[in-house]
Formats: structure tokens, C-alpha cells, sequence
């Protein structure tokens, strides 16, 4: 497991964009992957990105795709979350988190890292 720190929430207004930003500490191994989720009010958790920590290879949520942007880098131990164009259904609370599975997956359950959220607002 590794230890993660999520910042850069904020109130934003509709088509504003935010980066978000993870700390990542502890022992990373090669074939970490790194993802953000979010869970909105009265919502289930669900999948927005996922990278691997070597390599480039990423997977996005329909929802998201071409408004987000998952990076990382790698000398900082930091994974960031780019969003653009932002709307107000992309109000959440935004948890990084991380597997030790090789696979890029959108389930809750195969991570087993997860930092303590940041807030999102979207104003429309």
C-alpha cells in the first residue's frame, strides 16, 4: 500500500477548469496503478481515471473523455487530474487512489489506497 494526500478542490463555475493533485508516498512499485474517483451527494462512487505508474497507458470514464486529463510525475511522486470545461454534474468529493494491479480498472474494490477526498463544487 501507499500513503495518498489529495489537493486543489475548489468552488469553480461552469466551463472553469482545476487541477487536483495526489501525493503519493511509500513504497511504489512498477506496476502500480494511480485513479482518481468521485462520489457526488446521494451517489456511489464512481470511476473518473486511471494511469499506470510506468508507462502511458490510461483509461477514462465516458463521462469525462476529452474534458480530463490523468498525468503524473513520476521524480515529484505526484499524479494530477487536469479538468476542463467543467459542469456542474462534476460536483463531488474527488479521491485519489491506488492498486497494485497491473490492470487499469474502473472498480472500487480493486483499489486498495485511497487518500481522503477534496471538494469539487461546479456553480451553473
Amino acid at each position: 500500500q501507499v500513503q495518498l494526500v489529495e489537493s486543489g478542490g475548489g468552488l469553480v463555475q461552469a466551463g472553469d477548469s482545476l487541477r487536483l493533485s495526489c501525493a503519493v508516498s511509500g513504497r511504489i512499485s512498477s506496476n502500480r496503478v494511480m485513479a482518481w474517483f468521485r462520489q457526488g451527494p446521494g451517489k456511489e462512487r464512481e470511476f473518473v481515471a486511471a494511469i499506470r505508474w510506468i508507462g502511458i497507458s490510461t483509461n477514462y470514464a465516458d463521462s469525462v473523455k476529452g474534458r480530463f486529463t490523468i498525468s503524473r510525475d513520476n521524480a515529484k511522486n505526484t499524479v494530477f487530474l487536469q479538468m476542463n470545461s467543467l459542469k456542474a454534474e462534476d460536483t463531488a468529493v474527488y479521491y485519489c487512489a491506488s492498486s497494485g494491479n497491473w490492470g487499469l480498472s474502473p472498480i472500487v474494490n480493486v483499489y486498495d489506497s485511497w487518500g481522503q477526498g477534496t471538494q469539487v463544487t461546479v456553480s451553473s
